[in-house]
């Protein structure tokens, strides 16, 4: 579920995205794409957003490193570990 304002179609501003009633991004959009903000798991930030770039690492319960990436313009980009 978002809450937030679409333009032309597309997120654009503040915004949240909920997945099972559990907030998963809190932020900025633009043009459609996370832009500025943060992104959750399971009530932990995973990463944070700044002009649409950052790293998202996501640990397992116990705490070891099982996804690691690179986001690029508001997206999901390059090399994956």
């Amino acid at each position: 579920m978002f809450e937030g304002e679409y333009i032309n179609g597309e997120k654009n501003g503040k915004g949240k995205e909920y997945y099972n009633g559990e907030l998963k991004f809190e932020g900025e959009y633009l043009n459609g794409k996370k832009w500025n903000g943060k992104i959750y798991e399971d009530g932990n930030t995973i990463c944070e957003l700044r002009d649409g770039k950052g790293i998202l690492k996501q640990n397992n319960k116990n705490n070891v490193l099982i996804y690691e990436g690179e986001y690029l313009n508001g997206e999901l980009n390059g090399k994956v570990r």
